[in-house]
């Protein structure tokens, strides 16, 4: 029996065709937030597979129904609340399991449920492990919520469902927590403290990638580089990756700025398998606001990084997050980040108004005194800055050669592949003659909103 699975990630939408188990137990998730969470649910997949679990793109079908959520802003916990509603329906055609699990679970524990009774499992990022026990329980009746931060969980031992993403890139959570405390981010309180995974179980879970196909891996963490597992950091871990017969690409977010060192961009600019890219979160241009966000590091700082990164990878892409209308900004503390986009010129951001969390030290001790109105009107400016600088990024690129992996099928058309650049820019090409995992170089013949056109190179 064939099904689909489904992934939501921010602002979009990934099926991937599997096999369903022999089991007629079916079951659905829906993933929001960052690649965090998309390898949080590829593991919980995996777990549920072992366990006799099927999956469905069709809630309807479904013996369990988990929501894999982020907790980073408040419209993501609006949007999960009025999920659970839409799907909660469902529990009375048939005994169905519906749970939260991910950063909202752990971030609301029991008002969860008191807001969304429906819920039968409410799981946080480290309870995964015993997520299989709770859903057997469930289906007796019992409810569960499991919601205690573990100092020294990492998953070690739990294989990921390597079929959710066409055996092209795989991901390899290599630490979890955070121990940066920004004032406004929620992550340390939802997440934990920062924890990295031992290196025989990363190179384990890179080699079983590898003999499975996939040509590209992405490192994951909350801050990526600060890596540090007894006496290997993160640069010797780039480079012994790197060494996986089967691999060709390396990729990893999301670095801290302060944790960049010298040795971590020699192993980039050596490593011919690590891409030509870095995601890069600056939040703000103004020293003042990076001060009351609790950042670290002044914008010069930031700015000298960044000339250290393009002197030693000169063709390096550059992304960045950008965060506007956090507490007490004005308007010249906003003009300076618009001035760091114009000098930096990222090529991509995300951007987004700053919304309180509770539980943060914002929350407690900082107002939210940004009207909305102002927040979202300096939301708009900066974004029109970015998409100039978007389109003028883009057009640099047509007539060039660029080295290609061949990723899915375009949104477009099934005769189109989508493909990515090794300083991640989107491609289009036609998909004659390609497959999936495909290494191919393209001449970049012009250019969308969004995405690069290109015509795979043929040979002679």
């Amino acid at each position: 029996m064939s099904n689909l699975v489904q992934i939501r990630r921010p602002g979009q939408a990934l099926n991937v065709e599997t096999t369903a188990a022999s089991s007629d137990r079916l079951a659905y998730v829906e993933t929001y937030g960052c690649q965090m969470n998309v390898a949080d649910t590829e593991m919980v997949l995996g777990m549920l597979a072992g366990a006799g679990y099927g999956r469905t793109t069709d809630p309807a079908l479904a013996d369990v129904i988990l929501l894999n959520t982020c907790a980073v802003r408040e419209k993501a916990e609006d949007k999960i609340y009025g999920r659970v509603a839409a799907l909660a329906h469902l529990k009375k055609k048939k005994n169905v399991v519906l749970g939260v699990t991910g950063c909202m679970a752990e971030h609301l524990k029991g008002k969860l449920r008191e807001r969304a009774p429906a819920v039968d499992l409410v799981i946080g990022p480290d309870g995964y492990r015993r997520l299989v026990d709770h859903v057997e329980r469930a289906r007796s009746g019992q409810t569960a919520q499991d919601t205690v931060l573990d100092r020294h969980e990492t998953y070690e031992g739990l294989d990921p469902d390597r079929q959710m993403t066409g055996g092209v890139t795989g991901h390899i959570t290599i630490q979890r927590g955070c121990d940066k405390f920004c004032t406004f981010c929620i992550v340390p309180y939802t997440r934990g403290r920062e924890r990295g995974a031992a290196p025989r179980e990363i190179l384990r879970q890179a080699h079983a990638m590898a003999a499975a196909g996939y040509k590209e891996i992405q490192l994951l963490g909350q801050t990526v580089n600060s890596y540090r597992y007894e006496d290997v950091t993160f640069a010797d871990l780039l480079r012994a990756v790197a060494k996986v017969d089967g691999i060709e690409r390396i990729r990893f977010t999301s670095p801290y700025p302060l944790d960049f060192s010298d040795d971590v961009i020699a192993a980039m600019a050596e490593t011919d398998k690590v891409c030509n890219h870095v995601h890069l979160p600056l939040q703000s241009g103004s020293d003042t606001m990076l001060e009351r966000m609790r950042r670290g590091y002044t914008y010069e700082t930031f700015r000298t990084l960044v000339k250290k990164l393009r002197a030693a990878m000169p063709n390096l892409g550059i992304s960045t997050d950008l965060m506007v209308g956090f507490c007490d900004e004005t308007d010249e503390e906003f003009a300076a980040t618009v001035k760091a986009v114009q000098e930096i010129r990222f090529d991509n951001a995300f951007m987004f108004a700053y919304s309180e969390r509770e539980g943060t030290v914002a929350a407690r001790k900082m107002p939210d005194t940004v009207a909305n109105d102002v927040k979202q009107r300096r939301l708009s400016e900066v974004i029109i800055v970015q998409r100039i600088i978007n389109a003028q990024v883009s057009t640099a690129a047509v007539g060039t050669r660029q080295r290609v992996l061949v990723e899915g099928t375009s949104k477009r058309s099934e005769e189109q592949f989508l493909c990515r650049t090794e300083n991640f820019q989107s491609v289009i090409v036609p998909a004659r003659g390609l497959s999936l995992g495909d290494l191919i170089d393209v001449d970049i013949t012009g250019t969308t909103s969004a995405t690069l056109i290109g015509e795979p190179v043929r040979p002679l």
